[in-house]
């Protein structure tokens, strides 16, 4: 690329380079630009497909392994089970069989979960 610098008798820096030049710059930045709006067009609909947050990366990690989803959070948080249930008022017995699926969540103990875990509760229900 050939290129000359001079300046304005006001100072300003100028450059002169060939249409050549000039015109595969501008190629370059309107690719730049697209890829720009590719790339957050992607960001977004990671961030929040359907309008709805997704999951940790953490928390997709430990269900991908075949953990629980109600275990899969309390783990993110690094909760025990004991914890968390002091956090609900209930006992770990019932963290447990919740996790197994031996006992069914209801919308009152999810509500309550996602509170004490700080997660929207639409991730429970």
């Amino acid at each position: 690329m050939d290129v000359q610098f001079f300046k304005t008798p006001s100072g300003e820096e100028m450059v002169v380079l060939s249409k050549a030049d000039y015109e595969a710059l501008v190629r370059i930045a309107e690719e730049a630009a697209e890829d720009a709006a590719d790339v957050a067009a992607f960001d977004a609909a990671m961030a929040a497909p359907n309008g709805l947050e997704q999951l940790p990366f953490e928390v997709s990690q430990h269900i991908l392994k075949g953990t629980g989803l109600l275990k899969a959070l309390r783990l993110w948080r690094d909760f025990g089970q004991v914890k968390l249930a002091d956090d609900i008022g209930t006992s770990q017995g019932f963290i447990s069989d919740l996790e197994s699926g031996r006992r069914k969540m209801t919308e009152e103990v999810a509500s309550k979960l996602a509170t004490a875990l700080d997660i929207p509760l639409r991730w429970l229900v």
